[in-house]
Formats: C-alpha cells, sequence, structure tokens
C-alpha cells in the first residue's frame, strides 16, 4: 500500500484509545537496524528529527521510556516527544509528519504495545516509510516474546485480539502484516541484559552510529575547539 493509501486509512474518526497516559530464537539474522533499499534520496531529504519512538505508554513511558529519553538527549540527538499530542483512534497530522520527517524509528515492543490501534497503525506507516523513503528501523522487544509478536499469541496476542474487535479484514491484516515484517529485524531483548542501563546505553550508542558522522553538532567536543579558535581569532 503506498503511503498516500496508509494517511487515508489511520485518519478517520478520533476516539480514545487505551493507551493514555517484549526467548525463543528468531529465524531472522537481518541487523539492530534496517533500511530499505530504496535510500539512494536519504542524503537530499531534509529531517527534522533524528529519532522517532514507537512506544506502548503504559508499559515504558514512566521507566524504560525516560532514561533511553535522557540517553539520546546527553547525546545531542534530536527525539520526536510526543508531550501534549492527545492519543486516539487515528494518527494525526503532526505525528504523521514527523514520522516521515526522523531519520531513525525506533520501534519499543511490549506486552501492551498492540492494545492500542494508535501504535499498530503508527508501526504500519512507520513499516511503509522505511519500504518507501528507506527508513532506518531499530527494534526494541522489552518485556515480550518475540515470537509472540510474529504470531501474536500469548499476551500480547490477547491484546492484539482485542483492539481486532470490530476492525475490518483489511485492516486487520495490515496491522499482521507491520508486526511480522518489524518482528524480523533483529534488536536488542531485555531479557537478554542484567542491567537496563547497560542495555539503553548500547542502543543510543548503535542510534548514535546511524546518524551521519558529518553533522557538526554531531562532533564530538566540537563546542570546545570552537570557543578556542574564536579566543584566538580575537587576538
Amino acid at each position: 500500500m503506498s503511503l498516500k493509501g496508509i494517511f487515508k486509512s489511520v485518519w478517520g474518526k478520533s476516539r480514545k484509545d487505551s493507551d493514555s497516559s517484549m526467548y525463543p530464537q528468531m529465524a531472522s539474522s537481518v541487523p539492530f537496524s534496517s533500511s530499505s533499499s530504496s535510500s539512494s534520496s536519504l542524503s537530499t531529504r531534509q529531517y527534522t528529527y533524528d529519532v522517532f519512538p514507537s512506544f506502548s505508554g503504559q508499559d515504558v513511558r514512566r521507566t524504560f521510556l525516560s532514561h533511553f529519553l535522557e540517553g539520546l538527549k546527553s547525546k545531542g540527538i534530536k527525539t520526536f516527544i510526543d508531550n501534549g499530542i492527545m492519543r486516539s483512534e487515528s494518527i494525526n497530522s503532526e505525528l504523521v509528519r514527523a514520522i516521515r520527517e526522523s531519520r531513525i524509528a525506533v520501534v519499543i515492543l511490549s506486552k501492551n504495545y498492540a492494545s492500542s490501534s494508535w501504535c499498530l497503525n503508527e508501526l504500519q506507516l512507520i513499516m511503509d516509510c522505511r519500504a518507501s523513503l528507506g527508513q532506518t528501523v531499530m527494534t526494541i522487544f522489552y518485556d515480550v516474546d518475540p515470537s509472540d509478536v510474529r504470531k501474536q499469541t500469548g499476551d500480547f496476542g490477547k491484546a492484539f485480539e482485542e483492539t481486532c474487535h470490530e476492525k475490518t479484514e483489511e485492516e486487520k491484516q495490515r496491522w499482521r502484516q507491520a508486526l511480522t515484517e518489524v518482528v524480523v529485524i533483529a534488536g536488542e531483548h531485555s531479557d537478554s541484559w542484567a542491567s537496563e542501563a547497560e542495555m539503553i546505553s548500547k542502543i543510543v550508542m548503535n542510534v548514535s552510529n546511524e546518524l551521519p558522522s558529518t553533522d557538526f553538532d554531531k562532533l564530538v567536543g566540537i563546542e570546545a575547539h570552537v570557543a578556542n579558535m574564536k579566543s584566538k581569532i580575537c587576538l
């Protein structure tokens, strides 16, 4: 489905979503970050954000996410923050623009991720941007089994089925396809780490490594060098 079709399908009448406020071996050997081959125009695209995080607020907003965002901020990585946005069943134009104008989408899959049609629509758009725009997608499996995400089983599957209630077969199939595509992007598993702080540090480093090293504001210690040069020029 084209981006135009995705936008049309996710912009509908709004109603309050449940998100107010993830192991068995995986068959894939896809690297931690993955982008589509259609990335020839990436260097000419204009980006507003380095990172767009997709997550279930009730699972990670006050815990993992807050520490992850602080880690990104400490590295000067510009991240989209959804504070103040009313979550609903449909994705508004601000979210669509933020997803499209981000270099990297970080999908934090957790047990209640599929309980939100907002999250599923967000994921659907992210995977479409990966295919059509070459957007890089990273995955984090937070207290959830990747196989449950892939097969929509366990607690994740129960949440998914509840969200699918009274939805059309076309809509449910789009969500299943997005979940099937994202789960084969190998990512970090929270159960594999003894320390969440160490896991976050590793993920932040992976994100930083994906960003263009030529960006002026990503150069480590550049401010001190600039200040030194200015002082010499004034002499």
